[in-house]
């Protein structure tokens, strides 16, 4: 049977060494044509790795990728590759590796298509397997086969994949695979000041124009983000009391008050919302980020600001014996340190990242828990319901929309205390900034122009429309 280089997910994975069978610490592995006896590298009872390499060095994963070329057969040296950028660093995410066994799987298909020996860098450059994918990517990204930023990661991880190779000195190519050149890049900092960096970047780079339109309907934070308008919000409360789901509804609106992304609202624990509000304030502030318990993208340290209303009802649900039933079925028990959300058989809805360090010897499954069970619920339940019963066929959402939601919310209202001169722009802007954890204020300045642009298209549009109305009713005119 005919197969192609793919991606393979282990549910776990430990590092071992081949040993004697009369090795106490042996492990006896059979296959098909051999029998042979291996051992951890890590010994327990001694608290170090046999190789002489640091404790901290990774020995045992979960959800480790593999790449399989198209027969099947790992990919020695990109699989190598891999283990060896989780071995250096010291807290690694595997959805990283993940994307980088993906890219590599799509770069070895494209070399088993078109049987081309990676190794093989000719004087020629257009015959060099770099240029060639290059090539191909760029052919695919015009037939609309590809999307631009998955081509220009793809074609990032091959140059990391044989830059590794060199510096390891696995590899020396006869020609080299690429050109290199040093440009400078602009960006705004956190104040609003344009700074520069220095980037190498070489001649394979799939340049990725960016079109940031600011007149569309989206604010690119992170990816493009649809604010709910108030109508729309509205609507969403009303599926979420209907349909009746208490986690679901509280998970939303969390959001939708603090702006949290959905790894920081699936990996809150239980003590973090049996917390004590002193006096009476108005909201609690919640840190989260590394040392917290609670994820965070690119594990930024911040601060949630959660009004005391809701809070309230998050400790209410904390101790509640609908949230307790689902504790006692999960793995850990009712504990402080549980997730506060959990599906109804007490499994994770968003695994932490330092929880999924841990490893598991029972682990079974093929892939990560990244909150696909809310994403599920928005996709079969919410929007259905939204469609049917406000006569909507075309609403659509995702649960990062509620993010920019937040974030326009709090731009609204502070826009308006700039209007009434309660605040100036400067304070209106830091507010938001602040709120949504953005590092530059470029990113800010989207939502804050997000309405005026809006309005802008709209007048342009309707003045346009009329032009043309008049220009039409004159033809007709002259044609009678």
């Amino acid at each position: 049977m005919q197969t192609i280089a793919c991606k393979l997910v282990l549910p776990r994975l430990e590092l071992t060494e081949v040993t004697y069978p009369e090795d106490p610490s042996a492990r006896k592995v059979e296959t098909f044509e051999q029998t042979y006896y291996v051992r951890p590298k890590f010994v327990p009872n001694e608290g170090q790795r046999r190789d002489g390499r640091p404790t901290w060095v990774h020995h045992q994963f979960n959800l480790f990728p593999v790449v399989l070329d198209d027969q099947g057969v790992p990919w020695a040296e990109a699989n190598i590759y891999i283990l060896s950028r989780l071995e250096g660093s010291f807290s690694y995410v595997m959805s990283t590796y993940d994307c980088i066994a993906a890219d590599l799987a799509a770069y070895r298909r494209f070399l088993d298509k078109h049987d081309i020996d990676w190794l093989s860098f000719p004087s020629n450059k257009l015959f060099r397997p770099t240029y060639r994918f290059n090539g191909y990517l760029k052919f695919a990204i015009n037939a609309g086969e590809i999307a631009l930023s998955t081509a220009k990661r793809q074609m990032c991880t091959v140059v990391n994949f044989y830059r590794w190779l060199s510096s390891e000195g696995v590899f020396t190519p006869v020609n080299p695979p690429w050109r290199e050149s040093d440009h400078y890049v602009q960006f705004k900092d956190a104040h609003g000041f344009s700074q520069s960096k220095k980037v190498v970047t070489t001649d394979v780079h799939v340049k990725v124009p960016r079109q940031n339109d600011p007149y569309d309907s989206y604010i690119d934070d992170g990816g493009k983000l649809y604010p709910l308008t108030t109508q729309q919000q509205e609507w969403l409360m009303d599926a979420l009391t209907s349909l009746g789901n208490t986690e679901m509804t509280l998970i939303h609106l969390f959001s939708l008050l603090t702006g949290a992304r959905i790894q920081t609202v699936l990996t809150l624990r239980v003590r973090h919302a049996l917390l004590g509000l002193d006096g009476m304030p108005s909201e609690l502030r919640l840190p989260i980020g590394p040392g917290t318990g609670i994820d965070t993208k690119y594990s930024k340290q911040m601060v949630l600001h959660i009004p005391a209303w809701f809070y309230h009802k998050l400790k209410t649900y904390a101790q509640s014996a609908r949230a307790k039933r689902r504790r006692d079925r999960a793995v850990g028990g009712d504990s402080p340190d549980q997730y506060l959300f959990l599906s109804q058989r007490g499994a994770p809805l968003y695994r932490a990242k330092d929880d999924s360090k841990t490893y598991d010897p029972n682990n079974s499954r093929h892939y990560p828990e990244v909150g696909q069970g809310v994403r599920q619920f928005i996709t079969d339940r919410i929007i259905p319901f939204i469609r049917e019963k406000y006569a909507e066929p075309n609403f659509h959402y995702q649960y990062h929309d509620t993010r920019a939601t937040a974030g326009m919310n709090w731009t609204d209202r502070q826009l308006l205390l700039v209007a009434q001169g309660k605040a100036t722009l400067h304070e209106a802007r830091e507010f938001v900034r602040v709120r949504m954890g953005h590092e530059s204020s470029e990113v800010t300045d989207r939502y804050l122009k997000y309405r005026q642009n809006l309005k802008l298209v709209r007048w342009v549009a309707e003045e346009h429309e009329s032009h043309l109305q008049q220009l039409a009713a004159l033809m007709m005119d002259e044609l009678k």
